[in-house]
């Protein structure tokens, strides 16, 4: 279990995701990470712990860009007391990308394997997340040499539902090209995005809770959908697709039993009133 968040804005966004992330501090208390992008510059900040202790000012500071991806960690694999297994991590081809992701991969040591053997990859934590990133950092290489485009992402996710299995809700930003968000096609983990205006121009959060859009004004659209993408270009413009021929919806339940806090809204079902009804439930059994 771990928190993820991604803003596409018309100013710097550090501020929404470090206020974002501390909403979601529930989802993970060991390791926090922010990653910004402004003009080609990726600028970088984790640390073990909570969100508020990590950051400082002159961390806030120097994390600028109109778009980034914020992550708060619960370790599921790999180590705990280990800044570099914090995340998002990052990879600098192609393009330089960066990836949070919340789940767990149940073919890693399979995927860690063909990563190295055929895609010329090296992996350097246990984490699974850095599989994850390498696996869709490949698959973006294959789709995108000629010419980037929406579809080269779109192709690229499809590339990760065919090789990867387990449970996984990703944020990804590509530098100077914009956000990448999708769920797995069993739709395991929540993940949800949601719109706010300003100035007239309209920004984006990707978050895995509905909560993380409500801390900061922004609206919830949906949630995304098992085996979705959706691709928020540099100019703010959402593309989205379903990239997996077979999908079903099989969210966890412990997410409705305790993971979520209880003003959230997964599924268009609030974790609260779903609480209650188990409660009621139980107590008639």
């Amino acid at each position: 279990m771990c928190g993820i968040v991604a803003v596409s804005g018309n100013k710097d966004v550090i501020h929404d995701i470090y206020e974002s992330l501390t909403v979601l501090q529930h989802r993970g208390q060991d390791a926090s990470g922010i990653l910004t992008n402004e003009n080609g510059k990726i600028t970088l900040r984790k640390s073990l712990g909570l969100v508020r202790d990590g950051f400082d000012k002159k961390h806030i500071d120097r994390l600028k860009g109109k778009i980034g991806i914020g992550h708060v960690r619960y370790p599921t694999a790999g180590h705990a007391d280990n800044s570099s297994e914090a995340q998002p991590f990052y990879v600098n081809s192609p393009y330089g990308i960066a990836l949070a992701h919340n789940g767990n991969l149940i073919n890693s040591e399979d995927l860690k394997s063909d990563l190295f053997e055929d895609d010329l990859r090296h992996i350097n934590t246990k984490s699974d997340s850095e599989i994850l990133l390498n696996i869709f950092a490949h698959e973006l290489y294959l789709h995108s040499r000629e010419v980037f485009t929406p579809d080269s992402i779109f192709y690229a996710v499809a590339g990760v539902h065919r090789r990867v299995k387990g449970a996984y809700s990703v944020v990804s930003l590509i530098t100077d090209k914009g956000i990448v968000a999708f769920r797995d096609p069993h739709g395991i983990r929540p993940l949800c995005f949601g719109y706010r205006e300003n100035n007239g121009k309209i920004e984006t959060m990707v978050a895995s809770e509905s909560v993380a859009l409500d801390s900061a004004g922004f609206s919830l659209e949906r949630d995304i959908m098992p085996g979705e993408a959706i691709f928020i270009d540099i100019n703010g413009n959402v593309h989205t697709r379903l990239c997996a021929e077979t999908t079903s919806l099989n969210p966890c339940i412990f997410e409705y039993v305790y993971f979520a806090r209880p003003d959230s809204i997964i599924e268009g079902i609030s974790v609260y009133k779903a609480r209650m009804n188990m409660g009621t439930s139980l107590a008639k059994t």
